[in-house]
């Protein structure tokens, strides 16, 4: 039987599936409100994987997108928000439920998987990459923001399960009068997180006299001309144009992706790249910068190429 592959992205409020035909194009996608319970979410799980392959009389590999990480050393999800999957060894769990072999990661990795590996990222003009590796950094920009490494179209997981966490590091090259617009659940202070996510985008706002918008509105208002929603985008086009020098400076991908909310605001990709380069040790970068292709639905097509192999009999 030619291989599918089954994504599914599960969320605090709805799980989706995706299911993937050999080619990589979509047949299948829907969602449901996540269960309550962490036997529940499990059952939600399976039921979803069994009726779209009975649906479409298909067997298929499955790969899972969680807002959290398994640890290396326990096998347990910790750092989930989605709390009832903290302390469990879900990958396992899964896998005994639905009689095969399931792969799990971080949500934010398959992100940047899925645009690594037939979205934006894929299709960005690389320099020549004959005998070089192939990297790619991606981010989500959101309520949170989220950041994940795809090298050579494998995930980055690293030693402790937390490679990516770059959004709660100190922002590179901070002024000495930049303060945090909001203090950060990670307890540091002006970490990229709150700089850059949409509620870094409405503190910026609002430390300049603009009152409180959340971050859709300043966008709305800067597109329609307003000097204080754009004077709010200039500052914060600085600091995300220093949290990605500090990215080139340390990993110089070859493409960098961003989703979320804030990437809906088309300028940061024309302004961006023409100040990091003032905080990068190359010149004459070739790093790009790209939209995330897939939007909403990168998360789980990244789960289900958690499966990167070619069609094989299953």
């Amino acid at each position: 039987m030619t291989q599918h592959r089954i994504g599914i992205d599960l969320g605090g409020t709805k799980i989706e599936i995706i299911v993937l035909a050999p080619d990589g194009s979509e047949r299948l996608r829907h969602r449901i409100d996540t269960p309550h319970g962490y036997p529940g979410a499990l059952d939600g799980i399976a039921g979803l994987v069994r009726d779209a392959e009975a649906r479409l009389g298909i067997s298929a590999t499955v790969g899972i997108g969680i807002p959290g990480v398994i640890s290396p050393v326990t096998g347990l999800v910790k750092n989930a928000n989605s709390i009832a999957l903290n302390g469990h060894a879900f990958d396992r769990d899964i896998s005994a439920l639905l009689n095969r072999d399931v792969r799990v990661d971080n949500d934010a990795n398959c992100f940047v998987l899925s645009e690594a590996t037939d979205g934006a990222a894929a299709r960005a003009g690389r320099p020549s990459l004959a005998g070089r590796i192939d990297v790619v950094f991606g981010a989500t920009l959101g309520t949170g923001v989220g950041g994940g490494i795809v090298i050579d179209g494998r995930v980055l997981n690293g030693a402790n399960g937390a490679a990516a966490e770059w959004s709660h590091s100190t922002l590179p090259f901070i002024e000495d009068d930049e303060r945090s617009p909001y203090a950060c659940f990670c307890g540091r202070p002006r970490c990229i997180e709150s700089f850059i996510s949409g509620r870094g985008l409405a503190g910026a706002y609002r430390a300049i006299g603009g009152g409180e918008l959340d971050a859709p509105e300043v966008g709305r208002r800067a597109a329609a001309g307003e000097a204080t929603a754009n004077r709010a985008f200039d500052v914060y086009e600085s600091r995300l144009a220093r949290a990605l020098a500090g990215v080139i400076n340390l990993l110089d991908p070859h493409v960098i992706v961003l989703g979320g909310g804030v990437s809906n605001n088309l300028r940061i990709f024309d302004n961006v790249p023409k100040l990091w380069e003032s905080y990068t040790a190359a010149k004459g970068l070739r790093n790009r910068l790209v939209r995330a292709q897939h939007g909403d639905a990168s998360g789980v097509r990244g789960a289900a190429w958690l499966w990167p192999e070619a069609a094989t009999e299953l």
